[in-house]
């Protein structure tokens, strides 16, 4: 699904750090402000790494499905969550049936595989019309997309080949794929940096309302409309 494996472990290290803490919190409590109701509601998570989101997912009374290409992740998503089904799957090619989901949301994901196009009409084809697709993506104008460019051109593999997005591009990916786009916004409006992000923190979802420009995550929102095959 990856250029790169990232490991269980590196997630867990990030969220360690308070940079990690602060801003893991930011796009949660945006992303799952794009969710609504979740309880019965059979929900794809793609990418689950190691089960954090699922887990959320479950809790909020959704019947939920994580998979993951990494078995390692898996393997951790699985001991995290009890409550889903776990499997290894890869997000351009999903073991699903037409119209399986009512929901399915993929969390800085699709901004990793090989075939951002095909993973897409994949999500579509697995969701049922006027079911609900969120999305968390890497937003390109900010410093943190600045900074992992950077990395990509000395040589870093999984951020070489990453694709970062503004709200246009999203938008314009979101309805050639067929979907009826609902709402796009940022998040984590602060550079890569510790005591910047303590200090924005509280302003940023109030940003988010207003722009995402300079956003390092966005997250979009969009229903796939009855009738679409």
């Amino acid at each position: 699904m990856t250029p790169a494996a990232i490991g269980p472990g590196r997630y867990a290290s990030w969220r360690t750090t308070r940079l990690g803490c602060i801003t893991e919190r930011l796009e949660y409590d945006l992303l799952f402000g794009m969710l609504g109701p979740l309880t019965g509601r059979r929900v794809l998570d793609i990418g689950c790494g190691d089960g954090v989101l699922t887990t959320r997912l479950a809790a909020g009374g959704a019947i939920v499905t994580g998979i993951d290409s990494d078995p390692e992740m898996v393997a951790a998503a699985a001991a995290t969550v009890s409550s889903a089904t776990i499997m290894v799957a890869e997000a351009e090619r999903l073991p699903f049936a037409d119209g399986s989901f009512d929901m399915v949301v993929a969390n800085t994901v699709l901004c990793l595989v090989d075939d951002r196009r095909a993973a897409l009409a994949e999500a579509v084809r697995v969701l049922r019309p006027d079911g609900s697709m969120v999305l968390g993506e890497l937003g390109r104008w900010s410093l943190w997309a600045a900074k992992r460019r950077i990395k990509g051109m000395l040589g870093s593999r999984l951020w070489h080949h990453s694709h970062f997005s503004d709200a246009r591009s999203l938008t314009a990916e979101l309805a050639e794929a067929g979907l009826t786009i609902g709402v796009v916004r940022g998040a984590v409006f602060y550079p890569p940096v510790k005591w910047v992000a303590r200090l924005m923190a509280p302003i940023d979802s109030g940003l988010g309302r207003y722009t995402t420009i300079g956003a390092a995550y966005l997250a979009a929102a969009a229903t796939k409309p009855e009738g679409h095959q």
